[in-house]
């Protein structure tokens, strides 16, 4: 008689190899709906939000204020687990303010300043003028944090009141400019850096040339560092009801003043009158939630100022037929096309045109935020914009932080050029640089030989020395690049030639000098340069559009889905610790050999403002 029980193990095997491999696929479908319900969840979770009757507005800035958002991948960033470097959209907070100042629901602004970590003087200026305009509603701004940086404390000090953690301290340092300087590094490599330059002030390759900073470029620096280091003073000293040459005195007796409070640094700020008084986060909270009630949690009732508008984003829809377009100029000025974060020629170009060629469109204001980079992308730029005013369309430059070098270039043919008093500009100079290595090489013993038909066969290998004609003709072509950027000025600013030279060599200037010495028009933000916008465009009634790059339908997906991830995560504060912050200071160097490095010039020829983009 034949054994069937192998038959009826194998199909008894195979039952429960698919009843396995089923439940395997039904938990695994059951994850993924409940991914899926998640995401959507997120997606959708700030809809309609709702403000709370009596509530505060809580301005919590995370990062660094900017004009416009970096792009990051966010499906690389989700796969990596790597976050994007931390932003805060400078006009997001503007808008939130505005619409706090008339809304009967928001009884008081809540400043939290500890995320902050970049904002500059420029950007806290434009974000005072807004916070004023609410103060005008008889509406109380308050700020509280742990401790305050530099940049921190001048935000926190636009406050009606300071409040501050027992434990903190106001780090207040000044304002500086130091280099690296590699000189002497190269010589024992054995490098060559062939420096091609012109403009007496022009310091992004001394660093290459010397060991220390020249004497030319440190009393340039002192000027326009003095000047907003007054500025910061005026500015603190106005809201604190303080004399301004206290807080140098804070700072340059900063032992005697800590030894006074014993050691105490939160005590030290209260005596100096740098803050009203130091409270625990429980007693920050009592104290807003006796002006403001409680919500669920016993937490001072507040809305976060992302959440506020998107609560508030019906007020987004145009009203009017004709527009005023807003576009930003951000970050290092590169060839071809570029991504937010950095300001394409061929990129920026082509939103020029999009204002051009839209019938609604009937001015441009250009917000810049830029140390410079390529002289051809800034030229490729300036054209564009010259296009769109002989098709009839004002032009008018709003200047942030910074609009130097480059920066400047793309400006200086614009019917308007506004700037507040803390930005950095002019920087008006050239440079190019060429490393050859042939002597280290030669050190080990390594060598190049060859021949070719002319001279200029091999003159730009880093391995053979530079030929005396090749430089003659790379310097040549910087002096005309210079001339070039001068009468650009010129002819912008309807000056003449010489005294545009006078002003320039690679000298930087702050935003209120530069009033003085003609390179800008008058000083304001963006709000009042949409305004000279519109009334030079004729505009009684007008929205403002911004006029940005689109986003593909997966890039928005992905850019939400990162987004509502990131809202679930642990808020910390922006700080470095532990091994951090021992690294900390090799940050600039690093990021300045990043910013070098993305450099793309096919001339290899830049106007570029290192020390701008150090502040």
């Amino acid at each position: 008689m034949e054994d069937k029980r192998p038959g009826l193990i194998k199909r008894t095997f195979r039952f429960f190899w698919r009843l396995l491999n089923g439940f395997r696929r039904l938990v695994f479908n059951l994850i993924f709906l409940a991914f899926v319900i998640f995401i959507v969840a997120g997606l959708f979770h700030k809809e309609g939000a709702a403000v709370p009757a009596g509530s505060a507005l809580v301005l919590n800035p995370s990062g660094a204020l900017v004009d416009q958002m970096s792009y990051s991948d966010p499906f690389s960033g989700l796969l990596s687990g790597n976050d994007a470097p931390a932003e805060t959209l400078l006009s997001d907070m503007i808008k939130a303010i505005d619409v706090a100042a008339t809304d009967d629901r928001i009884k008081l602004i809540v400043l939290q300043t500890d995320a902050l970590q970049h904002s500059g003087i420029s950007k806290t200026e434009e974000l005072s003028t807004a916070l004023q305009r609410f103060r005008e509603h008889k509406k109380n701004v308050i700020a509280v944090g742990d401790s305050f940086s530099q940049d921190q404390y001048l935000l926190a000090a636009q406050a009606d009141q300071i409040y501050m953690n027992p434990m903190g301290q106001v780090l207040l340092q000044g304002f500086g400019v130091y280099s690296n300087y590699f000189k002497s590094a190269l010589d024992k490599l054995l490098v060559s850096v062939h420096v091609f330059r012109v403009g007496a002030f022009k310091s992004a390759v001394e660093p290459f040339l010397r060991d220390d900073m020249s004497d030319e470029v440190k009393e340039n620096h002192l000027v326009w560092l003095n000047t907003l280091w007054n500025q910061y003073k005026g500015n603190v000293a106005t809201r604190r009801q303080i004399a301004p040459e206290k807080l140098d005195e804070y700072i340059n007796k900063i032992d005697e003043v800590f030894a006074a409070s014993q050691g105490d640094t939160g005590k030290a700020a209260v005596s100096w009158h740098l803050v009203d008084a130091l409270k625990t986060r429980d007693e920050i909270n009592e104290l807003l939630v006796k002006q403001v009630g409680a919500d669920e949690n016993g937490d001072f009732r507040g809305i976060d100022f992302r959440d506020y508008l998107t609560a508030n984003n019906h007020l987004n829809v145009g009203t009017h037929g004709d527009h005023v377009g807003v576009i930003v100029a951000s970050g290092v000025i590169l060839d071809g096309e570029q991504r937010a974060g950095q300001v394409g020629g061929d990129t920026l170009a082509g939103l020029i045109r999009q204002a051009r060629d839209d019938e609604q469109v009937k001015a441009v204001v250009l917000r810049i935020d830029s140390e410079g980079g390529s002289a051809f992308a800034s030229e490729i730029i300036r054209q564009e914009l010259l296009s769109l005013q002989k098709a009839g369309k004002p032009v008018v430059v709003s200047m942030g932080s910074i609009a130097a070098s480059g920066g400047y270039w793309i400006a200086a043919s614009a019917d308007e050029v506004w700037a507040t008093p803390g930005t950095i500009t002019g920087s008006i100079g050239i440079f190019g640089a060429f490393p050859t290595i042939e002597k280290s090489l030669d050190k080990l013993g390594i060598h190049t030989d060859g021949v070719g038909t002319t001279t200029m066969a091999g003159a730009m290998r880093i391995d053979r020395p530079l030929d005396p004609i090749t430089a003659r003709a790379i310097q040549s072509n910087i002096d005309s690049g210079y001339q070039h950027f001068l009468a650009v000025v010129a002819a912008g600013r309807e000056l003449d030639v010489a005294a545009v030279d006078k002003i320039a060599q690679g000298r930087v200037w702050s935003g209120s000098d530069a009033v003085t010495v003609g390179l800008v028009d008058k000083l304001g933000g963006l709000e009042e340069a949409v305004a000279s916008a519109a009334a030079r465009a004729q505009l009684k009634t007008y929205d403002t559009e911004w006029i940005e790059q689109p986003l593909s339908m997966p890039e928005i997906f992905i850019q939400k889905l990162s987004g509502t991830l990131s809202y679930f995560k642990p808020a910390v504060s922006a700080r470095w610790y532990g091994a951090a912050a021992i690294l900390s200071p090799l940050r600039p160097l690093i990021a300045e050999a990043q910013r070098f490095a993305q450099l793309n010039d096919p001339k290899s020829m830049y106007v570029y403002c290192v020390a701008c983009a150090r502040l």
